[in-house]
């Protein structure tokens, strides 16, 4: 005891190298529609000194276009630029370790804000835990600083929402596929569920539309084009005549379930 005062030097010092200690967020910037993000989102946005989000070499990234009514100050921001993209395929071993080293690197960036006290907010198109870049700085930091993650509306809701398309009905099975997988893979998958999302189109989606009719299932489906955002497409797949579909589209698969 000092001066009425108990010593309370481990825990102060503890307390003290914590308040030093910056947050890492994962905010989820919604599908496209910037009126679609959550309060929180927004909260998070304005006081974070430093706002990071991931772009292709000279463009700006989606995430970051979503946050132009908000964002007012690029000295707080920070792009990371991917070494690829669609350049090579994402199995190729020149891929995997240019995208390890720059996941890597960026981890070493932000690790030194963090630990000089700054708070982080990395901003995620859709659900930064939902095929989400965020998610492998998040594995390459959890352990070392605290975290914290924004849920925000995924791309596939905003595109059945928008498409007007309810995607399960009752006991329906949803199965959302990546489109890189194989046609085989694709065909057996949608054969075996109620619901489908195809996401990551690009240049796949010959081969999805191939997969859904072997499948039997073609005239079910619908193509969404940047749901929720300018330039925002829905046409049945069956009546798209070409082959061309943007990252920022997908196809659905709606259920057709109990429907009392």
């Amino acid at each position: 005891m000092m001066d009425g005062f108990e010593r309370l030097d481990g825990p102060t010092e503890e307390l003290s190298a914590a308040a030093m200690t910056g947050t890492l967020y994962g905010v989820g910037m919604g599908p496209g529609d910037p009126d679609l993000l959550t309060v929180k989102a927004q909260r998070i946005l304005m006081r974070a000194p430093v706002l990071v989000h991931f772009c292709k070499r000279g463009r700006r990234g989606n995430a970051r276009t979503i946050a132009d009514a908000i964002l007012r100050d690029p000295a707080r921001e920070m792009a990371l630029a991917y070494p690829y993209t669609t350049e090579i395929h994402p199995e190729h071993p020149e891929y995997v370790t240019a995208l390890a080293g720059f996941y890597d690197e960026a981890a070493g960036k932000l690790a030194d804000h963090l630990g000089a006290g700054r708070d982080v907010a990395i901003l995620s198109e859709g659900d930064p835990f939902f095929y989400g870049s965020f998610m492998h700085l998040w594995r390459r930091l959890k352990d070392r600083f605290p975290v914290e993650v924004i849920p925000g509306v995924t791309g596939m809701s905003g595109c059945w929402t928008r498409a007007g398309t309810p995607i399960t009905w009752g006991d329906d099975v949803l199965t959302v596929l990546p489109a890189t997988l194989s046609l085989e893979a694709l065909t057996e998958r949608l054969r075996g569920t109620d619901a489908a999302v195809v996401m990551k189109l690009g240049r796949h989606l010959p081969k999805v539309r191939a997969a859904l009719s072997a499948a039997g299932l073609l005239a079910r489906a619908v193509y969404v084009e940047r749901g929720t955002m300018a330039g925002e497409r829905v046409v049945m797949l069956a009546d798209k005549a070409d082959d061309d579909a943007p990252y920022f589209s997908m196809v659905l698969l709606p259920g057709e379930g109990r429907r009392p």
